[in-house]
């Protein structure tokens, strides 16, 4: 059965049959794929009152377990986000009682992010339900081929990131 791609690809091939268009096999599949999880996930976050960019902060620092907090660099490297992102996503969080920058005992130059027992029961509710939804989106494919499909993707990773 042909999908979108293997369309692209068939006219691609009757137009421009020296070029090798198979990288758009895996690419565009994987493009069309995002955007389909993204707003899955988005309809599973905003159920929850959070966007993606929330639920991250919080599950980073609920991932990095007891005390639940972090810098704002390493929350920026663990989140693998920009600092200027940082600041926004913790402004709108502290906002809502979510998170609190604190100083750090051992260095009070330094600022903590802290997750508040409030941020850390929403991440706790949210977090089964957007599992749930990767689960749905992962259904049409068995065990063995998700660990394959997961394991073909961090061998390119790896030969992508420094």
């Amino acid at each position: 059965m042909a999908d979108h791609v293997d369309r692209v690809l068939a006219q691609w091939a009757a137009e421009r049959p020296d070029l090798d268009v198979s990288p758009m096999a895996v690419l565009g599949r994987l493009k069309r794929l995002t955007r389909f999880a993204e707003a899955e996930m988005r309809r599973t976050f905003a159920a929850h009152g959070l966007d993606a960019a929330s639920f991250d902060v919080l599950a980073t620092l609920r991932r990095n377990g007891p005390p639940y907090r972090l810098t704002p660099a390493a929350l920026m490297r663990e989140a693998m986000i920009t600092s200027g992102a940082v600041s926004q996503r913790l402004d709108r969080l502290e906002g809502r009682g979510l998170v609190r920058r604190v100083p750090s005992p051992d260095d009070g130059r330094v600022v903590l992010v802290t997750l508040t027992d409030e941020g850390h029961a929403l991440l706790d509710t949210t977090l089964p339900d957007h599992l749930a939804t990767e689960g749905r989106l992962l259904a049409g494919l068995d065990t063995g081929r998700r660990e394959a499909l997961a394991d073909a993707l961090r061998i390119l990773l790896e030969s992508l990131e420094p």
